[in-house]
């Protein structure tokens, strides 16, 4: 499989992800989402070569996932 074909790939994936973050209504399934959007970031660099960037990227994504749950979970988020 050709690199070019994966970055597309991934890319086409990014994109996505981002429209479904844009359009999606619940904030805990857009914090899971994003996540997602991160990992495909993380491989989209590795593929390109950036390891670097790549470890940043996922370093990055998993602290604020992880603080944006904690956000979430502290506010109310009931209809009255």
């Amino acid at each position: 499989m050709p690199v070019i074909f994966l970055e597309a790939l991934f890319l086409i994936l990014l994109i996505a992800i981002a429209v479904t973050i844009i359009f999606h209504k619940d904030l805990l399934a857009v914090t899971i989402i994003y996540c997602a959007f991160s990992f495909g970031a993380m491989m989209l660099y590795i593929i390109v070569g950036a390891a670097d960037v790549a470890f940043t990227e996922a370093v990055i994504g998993v602290v604020s996932t992880v603080y944006f749950i904690i956000a979430i979970k502290s506010i109310s988020r009931r209809c009255k």
